[in-house]
C-alpha cells in the first residue's frame, strides 16, 4: 500500500511523511476518526514507506524494492498485523485468522468492520484483541528487527482491546523497544482504555467529502455523473459504506425490511407479530443487532427530517424513500427524542449480553406507545 493509492488526506500524508523524514516518529502513534476513511490503509502506507529502501522524491514508497514487494503481499517480515478476533477453542490470536485478514486487506482497504465479522462465520461473537494477541506480541517484539531498522505492529481497531490485554500491552507502548513501533487505527477512540490513549500520538483523519467518495467511485468502479453523487451523499464520507452502496447488499435491505415490519406491526399493535419480530432479530446475533438498531437511529432521523420538510438534509435509497414518505408523518417533534433513547437503551442492553429475545420485544412493545403521539 502506498500513500498514492488512497484517495485525499494529503494533509494527514504530509505529516506521517514529516514524522519518518526527520526522524521524529512516535513510539506509538493512533490514527483516529470516522469509519471508512481509509486510516488502517494509511497505517500500512506509513509502514511501507519506513521500511521502503528507495524512496521516491514525491514523498511515497518506491513501491518496486524488496520491502516493498513483500508490503505488497503482507510478507514483510518486520511488519506484524494485530486485530480483533474471535477465540478459537481457549486461544485467540491474530495470526490463527492472518489468511481471513490478508483477503479483508484486499477485498477492501478501506476496512469494513461490518465485512470482517461476516468473513469471521461467527455471528454471536463480539471480536476481541485478547490477552493471548498481547502475550503473543510481547513475544515477537521481544526478537530485533531482522530486515529493517523499525519492527512495526499495525493494529486494527484498539478500542477492541480487552482490558487484560491492554494492560500487557501498556508496559511495551509506553517504554517500547528502540527498534519497535505501534501504529494504530481506531473508529471509535472514545472506546479505547485510556492507559493506552493517553500514550499515544494522535493524528484525526477526517471523513472524506462527498466529491472525493464519488471521484473514488468513478475511478475505482466505473461509476460516474448522478450515481457516484448520490451514492457519495449517501454514504456520508464513509467510503466503504459507498461499495456497500454500489450494489444494495443483502444486509441493508434486511434492515430495512426488519425496520419496516416493526414500524408497521407496532402501528397495528400486532403484538404476537412483534413478540416474533423479536425472536427473528435476536437470531441475527448480537453484532448484527446492533448494527440494525444503529439502522433504525438513522431511519428514524431520515423520517423526522422529511416530516419537517429539511429535504436537503436527507440521505434515503430509493427503497428507504418509498418507505418513508408515508410513514414520516408518525415521526415528530413529540416522539422522535424517545424513540432515540429506547433504541440506544436498547442497543447498550445488547452490547451488554442482555436477553436479546425480552430486549427487543420491549422495544417494540414501546415503539407501539410513541407512535401513537
Amino acid at each position: 500500500m502506498r500513500f498514492s493509492d488512497i484517495p485525499g488526506h494529503a494533509e494527514v500524508k504530509e505529516r506521517l511523511r514529516g514524522m519518518v523524514d526527520s526522524g521524529r516518529m512516535p513510539h506509538a502513534l493512533l490514527l483516529e476518526g470516522p469509519a471508512g476513511t481509509g486510516k488502517f490503509a494509511l497505517a500500512r502506507a506509513l509502514a511501507q514507506y519506513i521500511h521502503c529502501e528507495n524512496r521516491l522524491p514525491s514523498g511515497d514508497s518506491c513501491g518496486r524494492c524488496p520491502a516493498c514487494q513483500q508490503h505488497q503481499t503482507y510478507n514483510h517480515i518486520d511488519t506484524v498485523y494485530s486485530f480483533p478476533v474471535v477465540k478459537k477453542g481457549s486461544v485467540a490470536v491474530s495470526d490463527d485468522y492472518l489468511p481471513e485478514f490478508r483477503e479483508q486487506m484486499d477485498d477492501n482497504p478501506f476496512m469494513d468492520f461490518e465485512q470482517w465479522l461476516m468473513r469471521l462465520d461467527n455471528i454471536n461473537a463480539q471480536p476481541q484483541i485478547y490477552v493471548e494477541e498481547a502475550n503473543d506480541l510481547l513475544r515477537k517484539l521481544a526478537y530485533t528487527a531482522h530486515g529493517s531498522r523499525y519492527k512495526i505492529v499495525l493494529m486494527w481497531l484498539p478500542e477492541r482491546l480487552k482490558e487484560e490485554a491492554a494492560n500487557k500491552l501498556l508496559k511495551l507502548v509506553e517504554e517500547p523497544h528502540p527498534d519497535t513501533l505501534f501504529v494504530m487505527a481506531s473508529d471509535n477512540s472514545r472506546l479505547i482504555l485510556p492507559t493506552i490513549y493517553s500514550r499515544t500520538q494522535r493524528v484525526t483523519v477526517k471523513r472524506y467529502s462527498d466529491a472525493e467518495v464519488a471521484a473514488y467511485l468513478a475511478s475505482q468502479y466505473s461509476i460516474g455523473g448522478d450515481d457516484a453523487v448520490q451514492i457519495a451523499r449517501l454514504a456520508a464520507g464513509n467510503v466503504s459504506e459507498a461499495i456497500k452502496l454500489i450494489s444494495v447488499s443483502k444486509e441493508r435491505q434486511l434492515y430495512l425490511d426488519m425496520f419496516i415490519e416493526l414500524m408497521r406491526k407496532a402501528y397495528t399493535r400486532s403484538v404476537a407479530d412483534l413478540r416474533k419480530w423479536g425472536t427473528d432479530l435476536a437470531a441475527l446475533g448480537r453484532e448484527r443487532e446492533m448494527q440494525f438498531l444503529e439502522y433504525c437511529a438513522r431511519m428514524i432521523r431520515e423520517n423526522f427530517i422529511l416530516n419537517i420538510r429539511v429535504l436537503d438534509l436527507n440521505s434515503l435509497t430509493a427503497a428507504e424513500q418509498q418507505f418513508s414518505t408515508r410513514f414520516s408523518p408518525f415521526i415528530n417533534e413529540r416522539n422522535v427524542l424517545r424513540l432515540f433513547d429506547i433504541i440506544n437503551d436498547a442497543r447498550a442492553d445488547i452490547a451488554a449480553n442482555g436477553n436479546a429475545k425480552l430486549i427487543n420485544f420491549d422495544l417494540a412493545i414501546k415503539v407501539i406507545l410513541l407512535l401513537k403521539q
